[in-house]
């Protein structure tokens, strides 16, 4: 088989959106944007044994490469639009294409959004790449950098189940419903795109947790020029997580594991009825769990006491944290 043939029995489909002038087919595609609308453009690549286990279930795999993006376009605000895939494969598995495409046109469908180009290639090993593009209303996009002093730190979700359930698959450990609950964390992420997508109003800063919660609060404050303080006892761990880790292992995870892909936003202390009547709204935990204070330093504490903590998150290649 060959590109052509594999984008067209995989990846192309007939489609109604009137914003896409034109589609895949061509050596570029044509959409037409909503007036009075600023594009917001994000891009991950995910390679086989170094994001995800070569063994994962190919729609897993497939839903996550788009959901990954989709929750970088949940950090900022928007709404997603249009995406485009590059493929690079070992080799031909009809089997493996069939899944990974049917799990990547669900988390598509889901929010709503086309596939609209790309490119395939072969290889030494599986590497994917989703851009993804969305829209937001202008100077309504969520940013790292707008954190202030007394501001408070949320989280959505239930940081650290992820990392668990990677862990779980890895050990070949999946015996009961928790630890396949913690698992599907891990292979489905959760794109709080619809919640996020309300959050301009009252949040200061956002962004999402892919490398670890401390470490990606950390990058908000950064670039917030503030400090903060987690409170360890406010951490909210799922009851899946407590019953397979333990309350101490599962902090640890929760502060450090990655994969998770929700959304860690700021917000003055004044909102706090307003980010919980958005909670109730979309049927999301959001959970108040520490706050934004001066200086240059992200501290953890229980019970009003300083513990030490120190964790710098995923790093790629031993360099640079990863954005």
């Amino acid at each position: 088989m060959d590109e052509f043939e594999l984008i067209r029995r995989y990846f192309a489909r007939s489609g109604r959106d009137p914003s896409i002038v034109l589609g895949i087919g061509d050596d570029g595609a044509i959409v037409r944007p909503d007036p009075d609308r600023e594009l917001v453009m994000v891009m991950d690549t995910m390679v086989e044994d170094v994001h995800y286990p070569a063994g994962l279930d190919a729609s897993d795999i497939g839903y996550r490469a788009v959901a990954v993006n989709l929750s970088d376009i949940a950090a900022m605000g928007a709404r997603p639009r249009w995406m485009t895939l590059a493929l690079t494969l070992a080799g031909e598995d009809a089997a493996w294409l069939d899944g990974f495409s049917r799990g990547l046109f669900e988390a598509a469908d889901e929010f709503s959004m086309a596939l609209i180009g790309g490119d395939t290639t072969r290889g030494d090993q599986t590497v994917i790449t989703v851009q993804i593009c969305g829209d937001v209303p202008p100077s309504n996009a969520l940013r790292r950098s707008g954190a202030k002093p007394g501001d408070d730190i949320y989280v959505t979700g239930s940081p650290g189940d992820a990392a668990a359930g990677l862990a779980l698959w890895q050990g070949n450990n999946l015996r009961n419903e928790h630890q396949r609950q913690l698992l599907r964390r891990f292979a489905r992420p959760v794109p709080r795109v619809a919640l996020a997508g309300e959050l301009a109003p009252h949040a200061t800063a956002a962004i999402d947790v892919s490398d670890g919660l401390f470490a990606d609060i950390e990058k908000l404050l950064v670039a917030s020029g503030a400090g903060g303080v987690i409170e360890i006892d406010d951490l909210p761990l799922s009851a899946a997580l407590l019953a397979v880790q333990g309350r101490e292992s599962a902090i640890e995870l929760a502060l450090a594991g990655g994969d998770d892909y929700e959304i860690v936003f700021t917000a003055q202390n004044t909102r706090t009825g307003d980010i919980a009547e958005l909670s109730k709204r979309y049927a999301v935990q959001v959970t108040k769990i520490g706050t934004v204070t001066r200086g240059n330093a992200l501290k953890c504490q229980r019970a009003g006491r300083e513990i030490a903590y120190r964790h710098a998150g995923y790093r790629h290649f031993a360099g640079a944290a990863d954005d």
